[in-house]
């Protein structure tokens, strides 16, 4: 395993991100492991955050000025530090995310921050997909902005999971709305970090008889 990878993974579980038990993920499955990035609440976690969020973005699309979305409410945190972490390195990008409930008063709307104009392409950054659920509320959400294209999205870990069908729930969305997403690791990277420790053998034993039910067949 890269040592990315690796320090990325101990930084989620320190983090209390990255937490092994019995969990209900928004698509309603019952998931042996959850990824909150909830979790994060302080600022050096926040900043280191949206470090490895920015490496995955010059590693995938260079120096490429996008607008990061951050749906609400924990890709709001992912997309600032995302932001910062960003021009930290010389990209000064702009940001911005929804509201869940529309503003009546005053600048109005449902969005908060830069809203990007025709022409213009947009990343989403998340914490987690599982079944593509959240992701599709976005692009209906996002569907309001006339002539925005959205260009990728980046998230902490590709489940590996079925979407609505036998695929992966990443390779549904890309098929779909015809853009790539892309993650920092995925669960096969988090058994295999999980592996060289036998205490985590119950653990190992459950995300891979979740993945046997549920994992991606394609």
């Amino acid at each position: 395993m890269e040592s990315y990878k690796k320090e990325f993974i101990q930084f989620l579980e320190g983090a209390g991100v990255l937490k092994f038990g019995d969990f209900t993920a928004k698509s309603g499955r019952k998931i042996p492991y959850f990824i909150n990035a909830g979790m994060i609440k302080t600022g050096q976690e926040i900043a280191r955050l949206g470090e490895f969020y920015a490496k995955a973005y010059f590693d995938k699309m260079g120096r490429k000025s996008t607008v990061l979305y951050g749906p609400a409410y924990k890709g709001i945190s992912i997309a600032v530090s995302a932001a910062v972490a960003l021009s930290r390195n010389g990209l000064n990008v702009p940001f911005f995310f929804n509201r869940k409930e529309v503003k009546d008063h005053g600048e109005g709307g449902v969005f908060v921050g830069y809203v990007p104009q025709a022409g213009e392409e947009v990343v989403i950054v998340e914490d987690v997909i599982t079944a593509g659920t959240a992701i599709r509320e976005s692009m209906q959400i996002l569907s309001h902005l006339e002539g925005v294209k959205v260009a990728a999205t980046f998230v902490m870990v590709d489940r590996k999971e079925k979407g609505q069908g036998e695929k992966g729930a990443m390779q549904e969305i890309e098929e779909q709305f015809g853009f790539p997403v892309y993650s920092v690791v995925d669960v096969y990277d988090i058994i295999e970090y999980l592996e060289e420790d036998p205490a985590n053998e119950e653990n190992v034993t459950r995300i891979k008889n979740y993945l046997a039910v549920n994992g991606a067949k394609a």
